[in-house]
């Protein structure tokens, strides 16, 4: 009997850039025209059982068969909301449950996914933080929720059109899967998404983002959520390493290297962060950015003491902003009757 207790594990589709998956391929013989044939399956397609191939070689099926793993996490519950929203809480391998939130908009799909099990930064809005952190999530786990969520929309007549890093978990503290992912995501022989629309989000991991222009093309958003230190501190404790200065220094780089425009996250808490002397502190902050801002009302979820603030202040906070020729718009997320919405991802 053959001991399998030491073999070693195969290989993700998703651990290979297509160049990478065709140099294989034609290793063992193929063709190169073969070899793009396979690419289209995988990436275009969206179809990984390499059985369903049906102009692809015996011997080219067998080897994809024998050395790369093909099955995907476990979807354990898939809740929709009546705002086009489906929240799904997937089982890895290893046991660990994450989740991953489908956005459905009039003119776009858009993919929330989660780079880690839990979170170790305990910021203090944010469910995620208080289940405490057990690991990164590998880019295969990672690219199983693109692929998942894929086969859902394509029975709708749709496409996955972004993906925002803003589930569970801190991209850049788990900096390699998620490189790898975002440029999978946006590879022109991959699945060529658009790199504006494929964005990694950062609670501010500032050693990070100084390689990050490097490493890819992707979007970058800022959780900011106050822009004085004291308080951002208080609800970032990421802030006491790495705080305001240090973060816009990085920032202002990145934005050199790279031209782009910055999104800056900012949730807005009840008689925390958008008092108008918050919103001077905001201006201070952006100058010399290109920037958008994001506003988005807190999401309210068991055990938070804090609140939304009113109609009102919300809408002066946001001219303040406006006004000072910062676009900022007002974004009410979609998902919370099914605990979908931003804040609330918390593997349940």
């Amino acid at each position: 009997m053959t001991d399998t207790s030491t073999a070693t594990p195969k290989k993700s589709i998703f651990d290979l850039y297509p160049e990478e998956l065709e140099s294989l391929l034609i290793d063992i013989g193929e063709k190169k025209f073969r070899s793009a044939q396979v690419l289209q399956w995988i990436f275009q397609q969206k179809i990984y059982d390499p059985s369903s191939m049906s102009n692809v070689s015996k011997k080219t099926r067998a080897f994809l068969e024998d050395s790369f793993e093909h099955k995907f996490p476990e979807i354990v519950s898939s809740l929709s909301a009546d705002d086009g929203a489906t929240k799904l809480l997937l089982k890895t391998e290893k046991g660990h449950n994450v989740e991953a939130v489908i956005l459905r908009y009039k003119n776009r799909v858009s993919l929330c996914v989660s780079s880690q099990v839990g979170c170790k930064l305990a910021c203090s809005f944010c469910q995620t933080g208080k289940l405490g952190f057990f690991r990164n999530l590998t880019a295969s786990e990672i690219m199983s929720q693109f692929a998942i969520a894929s086969s859902i929309v394509k029975k709708e007549g749709k496409k996955i059109s972004h993906v925002v890093f803003m589930g569970m978990g801190e991209p850049l503290d788990n900096y390699s899967n998620v490189i790898k992912s975002v440029n999978l995501m946006i590879h022109e022989k991959a699945y060529a998404l658009s790199p504006k629309n494929v964005t990694i989000s950062t609670s501010g991991v500032v050693p990070k983002i100084e390689t990050l222009s490097k490493d890819t093309k992707a979007a970058l958003a800022i959780s900011l959520h106050a822009a004085r230190d004291d308080l951002r501190t208080e609800l970032m404790p990421i802030n006491r390493k790495y705080n305001l200065d240090k973060l816009k220094t990085a920032l202002l780089n990145w934005q050199s290297d790279t031209g782009k425009k910055l999104t800056i996250e900012y949730i807005l808490i009840k008689d925390k962060n958008c008092s108008k002397t918050d919103a001077k502190a905001l201006i201070k902050f952006l100058h010399g950015f290109r920037a958008k801002i994001n506003l988005i009302p807190f999401n309210s979820h068991p055990g938070m003491d804090y609140d939304k603030p009113d109609e009102k202040t919300i809408r002066e906070f946001q001219k303040y902003l406006s006004d000072r020729s910062y676009p900022a718009p007002v974004r009410y997320s979609k998902g919370m009757e099914v605990s979908g919405a931003c804040g609330q991802l918390a593997a349940k």
